[in-house]
């Protein structure tokens, strides 16, 4: 009698454990913690707690990989909406992106990571219905910037700017609304300017400056093809 009772003392915390997985509460919400296992499996798919329906607290996704459950991203959700800190894996564990959801959307910043790195590749910004907004820089694995951009409601805008490694400006670009328009200049390894011009509406247009050295060698007029688009160009 002793030996059960000692038994069963160690079995219900476990048969309770059970009973309160994966359980709905009256109006058939989702209620308490669940896990999904993959079909036909016992690999273990997503994990994590419910309040009447709603996600708090910490959910972890996996892969199934070679029958195994692979961490794939970690979302930790809070009581008051759908907004969660999101973070993304690799299947060696390395954080690929992190950042904030709503819902399905990415908002406010977000960091991606080289592969295989703890050094950022990509920063970004989203407004609040998952559009790209704002500044968006690109790195080199050295850490020195490599792009920088801008976005609104998810189209480049205004002035874009290309790096090369050693921090020398590559190309600069301005934006209307998607397209090429404004001024627009190329440089060489050094940093010294190569070509200059104006764009309008994503064609070259006015007279493009070509440099050597540092030296004026050249001067096209692009007007004409800028105001007429099916004039081919010599």
């Amino acid at each position: 009698m002793k030996n059960f009772i000692v038994t069963l003392f160690l079995v219900m915390p476990i048969l309770i454990t059970a009973q309160t997985i994966n359980q709905l509460d009256e109006n058939g919400k989702r209620h308490g913690i669940w896990k999904k296992n993959f079909d036909n499996t016992n690999i273990i798919r997503y994990q994590g707690e419910f309040n009447h329906g709603k996600e708090i607290g910490l959910f972890e996704f996996y892969k199934n990989i070679n029958k195994t459950a692979v961490l794939t991203a970690t979302k930790q959700f809070n009581e008051h909406d759908n907004k969660a800190k999101v973070t993304f894996f690799a299947s060696n564990g390395k954080v690929i992106s992190t950042g904030l959801m709503d819902g399905k959307n990415h908002i406010g910043e977000w960091i991606y990571y080289h592969k295989d790195s703890k050094q950022v590749m990509t920063v970004e910004h989203y407004n609040n219905q998952g559009q790209l907004e704002g500044e968006s820089l690109v790195y080199y694995n050295s850490g020195q910037l490599a792009e920088k951009r801008i976005y609104k409601a998810n189209v480049i805008n205004g002035k874009a700017i290309w790096f090369n490694e050693s921090g020398k400006k590559l190309k600069e670009y301005n934006y209307l609304n998607g397209e090429l328009h404004g001024e627009a200049k190329f440089y060489n390894a050094a940093g010294t300017i190569e070509i200059e011009g104006q764009y309008k509406n994503d064609r070259k247009d006015g007279v493009w400056k070509y440099y050597k050295d540092g030296e004026l060698t050249e001067e096209k007029d692009f007007t004409r093809y800028s105001k007429n688009p099916y004039l081919k160009k010599d």
